[in-house]
């Protein structure tokens, strides 16, 4: 019987005889033909929005005013780099929202991988605090940044304090679901076996919640950053956040733009590092096929 194998969606048939190393090789081929042209089309439209955002800004199809141009936000990021903003160094405003940004990204993962698998393998408790914890969540987090603020001061207290909350309740929901679908016949055979509780946990339980967990790491540092601006946007003396507060005071719009642009990078980065991250923890997983459609 032939072999048969799909490429990009078109099937791709191997005579009687072709060798497993054939068809690996015309595999990977087709998966770098295809991540080639996904490159190719993203960087493609990439250039499009760019081209026609300076393009409607230069012909005044919008208004440079409140639009600005991409000619412009990076002149102002030249600017803010070279001459420094308003409010100091431009690096030092980027690793004062940084610092916040990180210190509750570690604290609220941590945490909320640790109370997410003890209230995911303790019923009990997770009835008892399930009432609380759903109250709380209910509430939304970015309206806290004023409430922390007041409490905590306009220093860098209230930006971690605001950050952690941003991060916790998405690695902890992650993580508690994840130990709740952790396959019942292995943890099931892992006690016929003679393994404790922790031993469970340990080696079946939280292996299983990993990819759950990994999901939510990467969202939780958009997440991170988004609590520090806003704790900055309401009160600050630096941070990238009151860069755009003083942006928007004064009209700026590229300045605006400048800073929206920064802070996509810092996570388009942050996001690459976590992906390095997990697939160097998670070797154990199965690789995901090349999907044609």
């Amino acid at each position: 019987m032939a072999h048969v194998t799909f490429e990009a969606g078109s099937a791709t048939l191997f005579r009687p005889g072709t060798s497993d190393a054939e068809i690996e090789a015309s595999a990977l081929k087709a998966i770098r033909r295809r991540n080639t042209l996904v490159r190719f089309w993203q960087i493609a439209i990439l250039v499009f929005v760019i081209g026609m955002w300076e393009l409607s800004s230069n012909m005044n199809w919008i208004d440079p005013f409140f639009y600005s141009s991409p000619s412009g936000v990076l002149e102002r990021l030249y600017e803010w780099a070279t001459e420094g903003t308003t409010e100091g160094s431009l690096w030092y405003n980027l690793w004062v929202t940084m610092e916040e940004a990180l210190i509750g990204f570690f604290a609220g993962s941590i945490t909320g991988v640790f109370v997410g698998i003890g209230l995911g393998r303790n019923r009990f408790l997770s009835d008892i605090f399930s009432v609380y914890i759903k109250a709380i969540n209910s509430i939304p987090r970015v309206v806290l940044a004023p409430i922390f603020i007041m409490i905590m001061g306009l220093g860098l207290p209230s930006k971690v304090a605001l950050a952690f909350i941003m991060v916790f309740f998405v690695v902890f929901a992650n993580a508690f679901q994840g130990v709740r679908e952790a396959d019942r016949n292995m943890i099931a055979n892992a006690r016929i076996l003679g393994a404790s509780d922790w031993q469970v946990t340990r080696t079946v339980v939280i292996p299983s919640a990993m990819s759950w967990i990994f999901a939510s790491l990467h969202v939780s540092f958009g997440f991170a950053i988004i609590g520090a601006i806003v704790g900055e946007f309401v009160g600050a003396r630096f941070g990238i956040g009151q860069l755009i507060s003083i942006a928007k005071g004064t009209f700026d719009a590229a300045g605006m733009f400048a800073a929206i642009l920064l802070v996509m990078v810092v996570t388009l980065v942050a996001e690459y590092i976590m992906t390095l991250i997990e697939n160097r923890l998670a070797k154990w997983r199965p690789q995901q096929h090349l999907d044609t459609q």
